[in-house]
């Protein structure tokens, strides 16, 4: 396939050479006619390569190849390549622009073929469908729900994430809520001034009978001992 466009680009050379009747490279615009000749073949031999599956084999040069993926990532919507209708050239600096008009059974399409001034060398290969307004129109639609969607569903999804964190506050103060609260301390002092009075029965019963002595009372019914502290000051101090 190389070697075959290669003799491709030589026979389009000699082409315009004859037509032209000169022995150099044109150095302006060629004809219409001229275009649509070497147009006409390019693309013909472009659809055989992609329908041959042989598009690989052009990987080293990425003119060609990009150009191929592009002609088949169109036919998906130009349908069956059913021929040109016309074509145009024009000389941008070095380079030759060739626009050739491609019919198609669902879309026609423009296929831009760019060679140097020699028309020897691809350098590059665009292929451009035709829509019309209302598939253009659909298709910007079609983006625009998407592009909306996919931001609100983002949207939805942090919403639902900083909701859950409600439900989290809530369990941690059960947890807090279910947890032993720590004994009154009244209560501990009331059970321990119990117990050293029970333990200590006879010297409550002389310290009652002591205060009764001193008040000059006959009995110590009327005195209660509720507790007995061991003092921490010395023999000194209470003198």
């Amino acid at each position: 396939m190389k070697k075959l466009l290669a003799i491709l680009g030589m026979i389009t050379c000699m082409t315009c050479l004859a037509a032209c009747g000169e022995e150099e490279a044109p150095s302006g615009p060629i004809s219409d006619e001229q275009a649509l000749q070497i147009g006409t073949t390019i693309v013909d031999q472009m659809n055989s390569i992609v329908s041959q599956g042989a598009i690989e084999k052009y990987a080293d040069q990425p003119a060609l190849y990009n150009g191929f993926l592009g002609w088949e990532s169109a036919l998906k919507d130009i349908g069956t390549y059913e021929g040109v209708s016309s074509a145009s050239a024009a000389f941008v600096e070095d380079e030759v622009a060739i626009t050739v008009n491609v019919l198609g059974s669902a879309h026609d399409a423009d296929v831009e073929i760019v060679l140097d001034n020699a028309l020897a060398t691809y350098i590059g290969i665009t292929t451009n469908v035709h829509y019309t307004l209302g598939e253009i129109m659909v298709k910007a639609g079609m983006n625009t729900v998407i592009g909306m969607g996919t931001v609100f569903a983002v949207l939805i999804l942090i919403s639902l994430i900083i909701y859950c964190f409600t439900f989290i506050s809530k369990f941690e103060s059960k947890k807090k809520q279910e947890a032993p609260a720590p004994a009154a301390a009244p209560v501990v002092e009331q059970i321990a001034a119990k117990e050293e009075l029970s333990d200590d029965t006879e010297l409550v019963a002389v310290i009652a009978a002591a205060i009764a002595a001193c008040e000059g009372a006959a009995s110590t019914d009327g005195f209660v001992v509720r507790s007995i502290r061991k003092s921490n000051k010395s023999k000194w101090q209470n003198a």
